[in-house]
């Protein structure tokens, strides 16, 4: 065949999962091309400006672990780092950033620009260059043909995107950027099955029309947690964001133009993220609230632009700014661009390898929305895994994947290939089993041999993981190694805190283990030549580790237990409104799947383990009766 240029990977779509594709593809030695609409708009944040979160922030750590580049990326352009969940346990906090939206996208092409291999295009994709069953090249717009002996779809919300504002609706891939028609188009000639899902965003605001007093101060971290573990320390000035919430008058003013909101209204088909609803939605489906919580984020430190988010509309424009007015400390402000909702074409997952690879065509991959996921850490996670796998692809050897009880990203696509999606899929902590052994600070321990041996972790990074290692090694020795006896001067000290006799000598391992002994208190009593080597966050995790030792095996043998009464039938007129514990959302996917057996509820997308584990017990309760 005739190519204008030849490559062996070609990734579609220069988001968060494109970058990712492209980054690994390339680093791993495959001549890879990244094509786009706009070389301008690589690595946009199309909604929230923000990396992490409680799940995400899991995913962005195992990302880097394994030698991704969106942790980097965030620890150079974030504007303000806040650890979410302090107060709660280690394995389910997680860090979180806000970024600078501009700042981010310079800083991720330019790091793509310096990648050996990686050769960036401008162009739309808009057909499949097919050869017996295997992929060969694609076909732009502009009438070039690029050839390739892998090809990665990353296409965000392009594939067939109308944007909603009000009534008005028109064909774009997310506001003034084109729709990918065509390619959609390809996609179903060639027999992949296609769905329509929903997103959105809020509108922009002006800071200078804001009343900031009016709200309330959220400030960063006074320690920045970096997502990176090769970044030493955040240097960059961080922002305060600011907290607000809604009111009855807002409520109202919705209810009386709910006509207008084309969710409303039957104009919107695609369905929705559940956990990321519209300020529409909020007001509905949940009437016995009287206010709704919202965060003013400022974009970066050199534009007036703030996002408001929690206040997701696709109602007219006009009807924005004067709800937006009707909130304390915005009756002046000015919407600089409005919000909108977002129609796009999704391809069922389930069609998918657990390498990413499509089962119809060879040498096809997907990554990110197109697979029905939602979220930027989400997509970029794809990316890695379908940029490392393309890699693998084109060069004769085994795929790579990870298990649920390894990693988040495992959990992610063994979701999505073996359960597919009924709404946008969305991860959070409790979709993980085995969520106590994959905390945050642990990724790196658990992936990063793994990127080691794709090539994907340098000799620099290499060197830092295993010291690291090393010190947290020697802590874990020295925290169950250093005893305070009763004749100690700091015993009373100890007792006195804690309030009670410690007998006649208690470790450090052993203070640990009380929730008033926070980690500062124990490291002042570290030895002097401990506390030089090592850092807080060094500490931290180890005390994680010893805290958690005891309740892994319990939960490995939670999970056995699931797996083996699989064949247990579910009466058929069992009601799972009278079981005691199941939330609303857990009923709701129990009644829509009606499964016949525990084997089919446990195969059912969001059913939490928690959620399992009641139910088994009253399918256990209803049988002895």
């Amino acid at each position: 065949m005739s190519f204008d240029e030849s490559f062996d990977v070609i990734v579609i779509g220069a988001g968060h999962a494109g970058c990712e594709a492209a980054s690994a593809s390339a680093r791993m030695g495959s001549q890879t091309a990244l094509v786009t609409l706009n070389l301008d708009m690589i690595g946009q944040m199309s909604c929230n400006p923000a990396v992490g979160g409680i799940a995400k922030g899991h995913l962005v750590r195992e990302i880097d672990a394994l030698g991704g580049i969106m942790g980097r990326v965030i620890d150079r352009t974030g504007i303000q780092f806040r650890l979410l969940n302090r107060s709660r346990g280690p394995a389910v906090q997680a860090p979180r950033a806000q970024a600078d939206r501009a700042l981010y996208r310079t800083e991720m092409r330019h790091i793509l620009e310096a990648t050996p291999n990686l050769h960036l295009r401008q162009g739309l994709v808009i057909d499949f260059i097919i050869k017996k069953g295997r992929i060969c090249g694609v076909e732009l717009q502009d009438t070039r043909r690029l050839g390739g002996s892998a090809v990665i779809i990353a296409t965000g919300t392009f594939l067939n995107g109308l944007i909603h504002t009000g009534r008005r609706t028109y064909t774009a891939g997310r506001a003034g950027e084109p729709a990918s028609i065509e390619l959609a188009e390809s996609l179903k000639r060639l027999g992949f099955p296609v769905g329509r899902l929903k997103t959105g965003t809020p509108p922009r605001l002006d800071g200078r029309t804001i009343d900031w007093d009016a709200f309330n101060p959220q400030p960063a971290d006074e320690r920045p947690v970096p997502f990176s573990f090769s970044t030493e320390g955040i240097e960059q000035p961080q922002i305060t964001c600011f907290v607000g919430y809604t009111n009855e008058e807002v409520h109202n003013f919705i209810r009386s133009n709910i006509s207008e909101s084309p969710l409303y209204s039957g104009q919107i088909k695609g369905i929705g993220p559940r956990y990321c609803p519209s300020i529409e939605d909020k007001v509905v489906k949940f009437p016995e609230k009287s206010r709704h919580q919202l965060f003013l984020e400022p974009e970066g430190h050199d534009t007036h632009e703030v996002y408001l988010n929690g206040f997701s509309t696709s109602l007219p424009a006009d009807l924005q700014q004067e709800l937006v007015r009707k909130i304390p400390g915005l009756d002046q402000s000015k919407i600089i661009r409005p919000g909108y909702a977002i129609e796009y074409d999704f391809v069922d997952p389930r069609e998918l390898t657990p390498f990413l690879q499509t089962s119809r065509v060879d040498g096809l991959f997907f990554a990110g929305q197109i697979n029905g996921t939602t979220g930027y850490e989400e997509a970029a996670s794809q990316g890695l895994m379908a940029g490392v796998n393309a890699a693998l692809f084109v060069q004769g050897r085994s795929g790579f994947r990870l298990s649920r009880e390894e990693s988040y990203i495992g959990v992610l696509i063994d979701d999505l290939i073996r359960h597919g999606v009924d709404e946008p899929y969305r991860m959070f902590t409790s979709r993980a089993e085995y969520r106590l052994a994959l905390r945050h600070d642990t990724a790196d321990s658990r992936l990063s041999p793994y990127g080691r041996s794709l090539g994907l972790v340098g000799d620099s990074d290499w060197d830092k993981f295993n010291q690291r290692r090393d010190r947290i090694s020697s802590l874990k020795n020295t925290l169950n190694g250093t005893r305070f006896r009763r004749s100690d001067e700091i015993y009373d000290e100890f007792s006195r805190i804690l309030g009670k006799d410690l007998g006649d000598s208690i470790s450090l391992s052993q203070l640990s283990q009380y929730p008033s002994i926070e980690p500062d208190f124990l490291w002042r009593h570290l030895p002097l030549d401990i506390r030089a080597t090592v850092s807080i966050s060094d500490l931290e995790t180890s005390l994680a580790d010893l805290l958690y030792s005891g309740y892994l095996n319990t939960q490995r043998n939670t999970i056995a237990r699931l797996h083996q009464h699989d064949g247990m039938r579910i009466p058929n007129d069992f009601d799972y409104n009278h079981v005691d514990s199941l939330s609303h959302e857990m009923i709701e996917r129990l009644n829509r799947t009606q499964p016949e057996n525990f084997g089919q509820a446990r195969r059912i997308p969001g059913l939490t383990p928690a959620a399992l584990s009641t139910l088994l017990y009253r399918l256990q309760v209803v049988k002895s009766a």
